[in-house]
């Protein structure tokens, strides 16, 4: 940790997710990779050339802002999510958006509509529908393939994405199953071939059974005949975000306060629940990689105590982990929380108990602040 980061903060390695994209790229040599935007938007400022990164999967009109202001080509953009108003659509049709995903009968509709105002004939995938509230049924894609020559519009493929988190291969497995499934009625019933299908494994990171670098690799390298093996039928697109982005970002948090009640030895840091966000850590109860520095060094020691950390909001909840050995703390020491690159800096509940918002910064060769610390309180007032 550099001497002018201030905690809380993010770290953000651009080497890190680069090397994580080079791994998948390796395994999917002919796939169109997509980033999902949403796991980190901050990571697009070291986003990889086209060749390697084909699309950026945005999910709203502040992710295509976003986009926008860091001037990536709208030809890589998939514009998708379950809400999509007029205005939504003519702002990413005006910017030059590659492809637009239709979550329904009615996105479909809207999309076409807009097309014909703006003179464009849209690249369009179908989202189909695992059983939830994302995509289309069957039924509903057959008909609007039934009537693709009615609209001004190229059907180019499917987009299909079913969960987040997968662990096993047999969920993946399940996946391709359903997906092969479903193409092959679409071409026997409507004759219908896509040009891609685009397909977001959900795959897993892991954040709390070393060694972390390993489980991911073997779990990706267990899906790999699956999904080169849909690719031979199909040209494919494959979307993540977690298992790109997870390993780019480390979280530090100073320890404010150190305290023994009934037996329990609880740290206070400056952070909290709010800002750092482990998938699957419910009740702090899996313990993450922890790392102490102290005058800028990570304390390495064999004498080991037990902390309850937990973070600086007024509720009961806001326990980051629980049980985890460290090496003995004092006040004014950093914890550095890693694999911290996906969704903990959005997603987490960032203006609860309107404490301000963290640095973020980013390491792609020069260290440098991407965003200093922002008052939230701002967000919660009418005044």
């Amino acid at each position: 940790m550099s001497d002018g980061m201030k905690t809380p903060c993010y770290l953000f390695s651009a080497e890190d997710f680069k090397k994580r994209i080079s791994l998948i790229k390796k395994g999917l040599p002919d796939a169109e990779l997509a980033f999902s935007v949403k796991a980190n938007p901050f990571l697009l400022c070291c986003l990889p050339d086209k060749e390697i990164i084909s699309h950026v999967e945005v999910c709203s009109p502040g992710e295509l802002e976003i986009v926008k202001s860091l001037k990536i080509d709208a030809g890589r953009i998939i514009y998708s999510g379950v809400m999509k108003e007029e205005k939504d659509v003519h702002e990413a049709y005006a910017y030059g958006a590659g492809i637009m995903t239709a979550e329904s009968i009615r996105h479909f509709e809207l999309i076409s509509r807009e097309a014909l105002k703006v003179d464009r004939v849209p690249r369009v995938l179908l989202r189909l529908s695992s059983g939830n509230q994302f995509g289309m049924s069957e039924e509903d894609i057959l008909k609007l393939l039934s009537e693709r020559d009615e609209h001004r519009v190229d059907i180019a493929g499917i987009h299909y994405y079913s969960s987040t988190a997968k662990k096993k291969v047999k969920n993946i497995e399940k996946d391709v199953e359903c997906l092969k499934d479903f193409l092959g009625k679409a071409q026997k019933k409507e004759g219908f071939v896509p040009s891609l299908v685009e397909y977001g494994p959900g795959l897993s990171a892991e954040y709390f059974e070393a060694p972390f670098d390993a489980v991911d690799e073997k779990l990706f390298s267990d899906i790999l005949p699956l999904l080169n093996d849909l690719g031979k039928e199909y040209h494919l697109g494959i979307e993540m975000g977690r298992f790109m982005a997870a390993t780019a970002g480390s979280y530090f948090t100073r320890v404010m306060d150190i305290k023994e009640n009934h037996g329990v030895r609880y740290v206070i840091a400056d952070g909290g629940i709010h800002q750092v966000k482990y998938y699957g850590q419910n009740m702090a109860m899996k313990i993450p990689p922890v790392d102490v520095i102290r005058d800028g060094e990570t304390v390495v020691s064999d004498e080991k105590a037990e902390y309850t950390i937990c973070g600086s909001l007024c509720t009961v909840a806001d326990v980051l982990v629980r049980g985890i050995s460290l090496p003995e703390l004092k006040e004014g020491d950093i914890l550095k929380f890693s694999r911290c690159g996906a969704y903990s800096v959005s997603e987490g509940a960032l203006a609860f108990l309107s404490r301000d918002l963290p640095e973020i910064w980013m390491d792609d060769g020069n260290l440098r602040c991407l965003r200093e610390s922002m008052p939230s309180w701002k967000m919660n007032t009418g005044s």
